[in-house]
């Protein structure tokens, strides 16, 4: 199937805007991105009109609970911390999300079309995280990256839940000292298993230390839960050592370290910024943050934490950065191509290009002015959600099956 989205403001993000711009979608993928002009349209394709409107690629959230926290269940939908084991590698949050959680139609009516979802900070090692697109009938049709990073938390959460329980970590000391040697086991196992595997001898599989050796290796990132500013100096000397891929999460007080963080080219994906200062941990928190962290040169990203902030709202947490002095160049790839590049996703999503997933959503306007919405919304090259301007109100296409 060929589609054209013609005639809009096209924002590719990560190349110049381009004005009476056309967008060429080929089964699920941008096959052309152009002035109307130059992209050679198929005379079998179905056209769609963006004239007087903004066309950008989906927003991505970096980290949230999605379908693992779910909104409006209690306790019997909140499957984001599995909080009996401090290490949790062989956590998935994979195995806990519902694609009929509510906050995916918030998240298409807010235009995002990407998220990684995270398994919670109550541990020191939460689990695996995964890649999905905000819409789909199951999980098998949703996930876009299945091994993206493993969660991790520093800081006040996993202190607080193990030390309630009177065992080891109730202290910083005791949380880097289970990261510390959660990675000096995995390193033991790995040399263990690839001499066997050498030898042609059996080797009895651990899941946990398979998890920790795919981030030794590189092929799985480490997303860091940290706050202060002392512990993202944690998560750096601990990153450091194992010679890991950190990206900080939260980040509430890397404005504070700004420089630190930029010299060690340390990404950071900050929020959520609509909080209040409900614990220690944040009350240095700072709209004018993202703007001090992108202008020292950090690789910027913004995240709502759904359902900590509603996930509709991140471009208005992006809107309010730029109001406390970030770019708005800098604060459109903060929700786009920062986070995609920062877990290796670029290839998939983050910008309009050819050979990236048909993401993409035609905006009334400038969707840092807060008057604006998402009119249509197109994952994988469907339209999956529109906004009806008779009624007043959004419509996502049916997830459920009908006969």
């Amino acid at each position: 199937m060929v589609s054209a989205i013609v005639g809009g403001y096209v924002v590719p993000v990560d190349g110049a805007p381009i004005d009476g711009g056309t967008v060429l979608i080929e089964d699920g993928r941008i096959v052309a991105v152009g002035p109307d002009a130059d992209v050679d349209i198929p005379e079998d394709a179905e056209l769609i009109d963006a004239a007087g409107s903004w066309v950008l690629p989906g927003f991505f959230d970096a980290h949230v609970h999605l379908g693992v926290h779910e909104e409006g269940e209690g306790w019997s939908g909140n499957d984001t911390n599995e909080m009996t084991d401090p290490n949790g590698a062989r956590f998935r949050a994979v195995d806990g999300i519902d694609p009929f959680d509510i906050g995916f139609d918030d998240a298409l009516s807010g235009g995002v079309t990407s998220v990684v979802v995270k398994p919670g900070s109550g541990n020191p090692i939460g689990g695996r995280t995964i890649g999905v697109k905000t819409w789909g009938r199951t999980i098998l049709d949703m996930v876009f990256a299945e091994h993206v990073s493993v969660k991790s938390a520093l800081g006040e959460n996993p202190k607080r839940i193990y030390g309630d329980k009177k065992q080891t970590p109730s202290t910083r000391l005791g949380v880097a000292a289970i990261i510390r040697e959660a990675f000096t086991k995995a390193q033991n196992y790995a040399a263990q298993r690839d001499h066997a595997r050498d030898e042609g001898k059996p080797f009895d599989t651990d899941l946990t230390m398979e998890t920790l050796a795919e981030v030794l290796d590189g092929d799985l990132y480490w997303d860091q839960h940290t706050h202060r500013a002392d512990d993202i100096v944690t998560a750096i000397r601990l990153a450091e050592e194992f010679g890991y891929k950190l990206v900080v999460n939260h980040g509430t007080e890397g404005h504070l370290i700004a420089d630190v963080l930029a010299e060690k080219e340390v990404p950071v994906i900050l929020g959520p910024l609509f909080t209040t200062r409900s614990k220690v941990e944040l009350r240095n928190r700072s709209l004018r943050a993202a703007g001090i962290l992108a202008r020292a040169g950090v690789k910027l990203a913004i995240t709502t934490d759904h359902p900590v902030v509603p996930i509709n709202f991140l471009v208005y947490q992006a809107a309010l950065a730029v109001k406390d002095g970030l770019d708005p160049d800098a604060a459109l790839r903060a929700l786009t191509v920062n986070p995609a590049s920062m877990l290796g996703l670029d290839d998939r999503i983050g910008s309009l290009k050819p050979g990236l997933d048909a993401d993409v959503v035609i905006w009334s306007g400038d969707p840092l002015d807060v008057m604006n919405r998402a009119l249509r919304v197109f994952v994988r090259g469907r339209e999956v959600y529109h906004f009806d301007e008779a009624k007043g109100e959004g419509v996502v296409k049916e997830r459920r099956y009908r006969e």
